[in-house]
């Protein structure tokens, strides 16, 4: 529950930041954001979704260890090392998500100022730019494989040696659980990588941010 509880944290945490502004220009005639508190938007956006891919890469780590090696489970994932996991997902993600902040405050933004977006998403802010956003553009590549490709492979590995493990439980009950366990997360997985990917890696077209 550790880290489910942390799961839980950055999904408030990221729809806080983003509907309460979303709805406010649902029911209002003007819809708009300052400069400052849409920077901040993209910041918190980014932040919130890096530490969630971390989360559920720990997760799946988690759920590899308790079936694989249940016996060794606490000695593994004890209270420290699941604190220094969590801890370190959450650092990084905010430092990643600084970096491509910087980057976008080095940019002039002379106009149009209307964000193609329900919020302020870092590809439809750099749609704004009035400059070259290439090296805004090859550090998003780079932050997607390192934060969605490399993570990705890892829980694929971890599912891959789950799945191993429940084909050698004998008990129909005993594979079950272990089945429901691990259904719901990697459906989770699934669809937040998943989404993630075809918007940030797929190609793009002239509107990728749709």
């Amino acid at each position: 529950y550790f880290l489910l509880s942390h799961l839980a944290v950055i999904d408030i945490s990221y729809a806080s930041n983003n509907v309460p502004k979303m709805l406010a220009n649902l029911v209002s005639q003007t819809r708009t954001i300052s400069f400052v508190p849409c920077l901040v938007q993209t910041y918190l956006y980014l932040a919130f979704a890096h530490a969630e891919c971390l989360i559920l890469v720990v997760m799946s780590y988690d759920r590899y260890v308790a079936i694989c090696h249940p016996l060794h489970y606490s000695v593994i994932m004890s209270w420290t090392v699941c604190m220094v996991l969590a801890v370190t997902s959450w650092v990084f993600s905010f430092l990643l998500a600084l970096v491509h902040l910087v980057l976008i405050l080095r940019l002039p933004f002379c106009g149009p100022r209307e964000v193609n977006h329900f919020f302020c998403e870092i590809l439809s802010v750099l749609r704004l730019a009035c400059a070259d956003t290439g090296l805004n553009q090859l550090v998003i590549f780079a932050a997607c494989v390192l934060i969605l490709v490399g993570p990705l492979c890892l829980v694929l590995v971890s599912y891959t040696r789950i799945l191993f493990a429940i084909l050698r439980i004998q008990s129909g009950e005993g594979r079950r659980k272990a089945f429901s366990t691990c259904s719901s997360h990697l459906c989770v997985v699934g669809l937040f990588f998943g989404s993630a990917i075809v918007m940030y890696m797929a190609p793009k077209s002239s509107h990728p941010e749709e």
